[in-house]
């Protein structure tokens, strides 16, 4: 049977859409936004429940071996169903280390529970305001790619000098390049699906995710630093 050949559509500004094509960008973003929600909601399960039970920062070296050896097996199976419960196992064992870091904001900085709640509320309304942007204006980001990656090793590196060196102002330093970065990422994989570039809702679930957990983290950490002063 002779395979249907593609139609694409020229809009009023010339842009060229792909019907058929345009509809599996919308699935991945659906399926992305579904996986999303749910291992959000199962994170915050399992750093709740560390934070009841008093559970101990697994550790910066753990929690690296744990998070790469996880997102490793992710990446080779990432077109199995196992992908699923492995980006659960991710999620939740990020959860469990936001545990005891929550813990430590709540008792050691002045309005803890100030600060982690406004960490929070900026970080769900920078991800919406971003997702949307992506989404409605339906710009690729490519530009940003290598930035983005070598920024994201770079910021890598030296938070691990800042936490083994104990140098708070690096630390500081690095959590905003953080922000920035992950705002970029966001940017950028949303971006990615809407246009067709992403086509694997597991894979861009766990981008976002990592984007989402590390902007909380810096904002957290910059915004317990102003509540001292």
């Amino acid at each position: 049977m002779d395979r249907q050949p593609e139609i694409s559509v020229i809009t009023r500004d010339g842009t060229v859409v792909n019907p058929a094509a345009s509809a599996a960008a919308q699935r991945v973003l659906r399926n992305t936004y579904l996986l999303l929600s749910a291992t959000l909601l199962f994170s915050a399960a399992c750093a709740g429940t560390a934070l009841a039970l008093a559970l101990p920062y697994p550790g910066i070296l753990l929690t690296l071996v744990g998070f790469y050896g996880l997102s490793f097996a992710i990446q080779k199976f990432r077109n199995s169903a196992v992908s699923i419960p492995l980006v659960f196992a991710l999620t939740g064992f990020m959860g469990y280390t936001l545990g005891p870091i929550l813990s430590h904001y709540l008792k050691a900085v002045p309005n803890g529970g100030s600060v982690v709640m406004t960490a929070m509320a900026v970080t769900g309304g920078a991800f919406l305001a971003l997702s949307a942007y992506a989404v409605t204006t339906r710009r690729r980001f490519n530009f940003m790619a290598s930035f983005l990656v070598v920024g994201s090793i770079t910021a890598m590196l030296l938070g691990l000098v800042a936490i083994f060196f104990h140098m708070p102002t690096l630390s500081l330093a690095v959590a905003g390049l953080f922000t920035l970065l992950s705002s970029g990422i966001i940017l950028w994989q949303t971006g990615e699906i809407v246009n067709g570039g992403e086509t694997n809702y597991v894979l861009a679930t766990v981008t976002l995710y990592v984007s989402i957990y590390n902007m909380f983290l810096s904002l957290l950490q910059l915004l317990g630093f102003a509540s001292r002063d």
